[in-house]
């Protein structure tokens, strides 16, 4: 299993590649700002083929990229249906102060190709399984994808992209426009600490962390009690 990844921009979104070995297909997750030279360097070093972006939600940080990256390999963008409005309108997703900041006259379009995700589906994407968990609270359509443990670095949980749901030590912000605190809350209980404490966290944001490590030192998570059933797998 390989997976690498760099923080993009001056919004430090981390950008991720994972592929089954180096000299395979690969998806790439969440191409943020000025994304593409990390982006094209990690793919020659790794002599990978991208197949797929996928987006863990819609907010610029984490989409800006999205359309050259796409663009110029000719691959599909999977994003959450209640996200999908903000890949051409970005400005929904955040405050009147922030968006007249950051846009000026940009201009944001969807990818020629968006195909959108499904709670509880399995992507098969460059040989890999994912597992597609719709975490809204951050933003709608806020989603994550586990890995299973197979291709896990043999963990019993595996890994998990989490985007702005969960960091290490903190979780997503709610006070921007789509984002709800009892609803980020409910997705943390439902999809996090439903996982094995094995399972390696990759967030949007910041250092990796586990699921096991955020269940006992992440302040956000005090108190919550994940549904009752067995805890998730592929």
């Amino acid at each position: 299993m390989l997976i690498a990844g760099f923080p993009a921009g001056s919004f430090q979104a981390n950008c991720y590649v994972v592929a089954p070995a180096a000299g395979e297909e690969c998806v790439i997750i969440d191409p943020g700002q000025d994304a593409v030279p990390g982006l094209d360097e990690l793919l020659r070093e790794h002599r990978l083929k991208p197949v797929a972006v996928l987006l863990t939600h819609g907010h610029l940080d984490h989409m800006w990229s999205v359309v050259p990256v796409c663009g110029a390999r000719d691959i599909p963008a999977w994003i959450h249906p209640e996200d999908r409005e903000l890949l051409s309108d970005p400005g929904k997703g955040l405050g009147l102060a922030a968006r007249r900041q950051l846009f000026g006259g940009l201009e944001f379009t969807e990818p020629d190709d968006v195909r959108e995700l499904r709670d509880g589906e399995t992507l098969k994407l460059a040989g890999l399984e994912l597992r597609v968990d719709h975490a809204p609270g951050h933003t709608p359509g806020s989603v994550t994808y586990l890995l299973p443990p197979e291709h896990g670095a043999d963990r019993e949980g595996g890994v998990i992209f989490t985007g702005d749901l969960l960091f290490a030590g903190s979780i997503g912000r709610t006070d921007l426009p789509g984002g709800d605190y009892p609803t980020i809350l409910r997705s943390l209980a439902s999809v996090c600490l439903t996982l094995p404490d094995d399972t390696v966290v990759l967030p949007g944001h910041g250092p990796q962390t586990t699921i096991g490590r955020e269940r006992v030192g992440n302040p956000f998570l005090q108190g919550l009690t994940p549904p009752s059933g067995p805890t998730r797998g592929l």
